[in-house]
């Protein structure tokens, strides 16, 4: 999706990915930003690393003002309309880190929600939830695998 963001009087052309991923990337004005949204608490906490050449940094964003936050709230209080994507074929590591369990094996039905696999980051389990209904085709990890960010952990048969 592309838009133009308004920030203050300075205009940003700005690509994001996918919404439902994390983290979510998004290219401001040709730079690769990391976007990790929290869940709808306080008032919209992201957290935003620019990635450049390798290295991550933090960029120095402007604050924003107590207009913008109202904004952000009202936005946060409407329900997700957003639509479904439409290929959720591969189930992909939302982060770095290492597989501790794997609860379902190639040929499970799995229900929207169900608990696939754990990672283990930084000293905490994740849960690595089914985005939708299915059967699982193929499982391409094992217990005590290391994973990059966005590896391929499953995949749902075709439908």
């Amino acid at each position: 999706m592309k838009i133009k963001v308004k920030v203050d009087d300075r205009y940003y052309d700005v690509e994001v990915d996918d919404l439902k991923s994390r983290p979510i990337i998004a290219y401001v004005d040709g730079e690769t930003f990391e976007v990790w949204p929290e869940t709808k608490a306080a008032y919209s906490t992201v957290q935003v690393q620019r990635s450049v050449k390798g290295k991550e940094e933090k960029p120095s964003l402007p604050s924003l003002t107590s207009d913008q936050k109202s904004k952000i709230l009202d936005e946060e209080s409407r329900p997700d309309t957003s639509p479904e994507p439409v290929n959720l074929k591969a189930v992909r590591a939302p982060i770095p880190g290492v597989i501790t369990s794997i609860v379902v094996q190639p040929g499970s039905e799995v229900s929207k929600g169900q608990e696939l696999c754990k990672l283990e980051a930084m000293k905490m389990n994740n849960s690595i939830r089914a985005s939708k209904v299915g059967r699982i085709a193929s499982i391409h990890i094992s217990i005590g695998q290391t994973v990059k960010h966005n590896e391929l952990l499953m995949e749902y048969a075709e439908e």
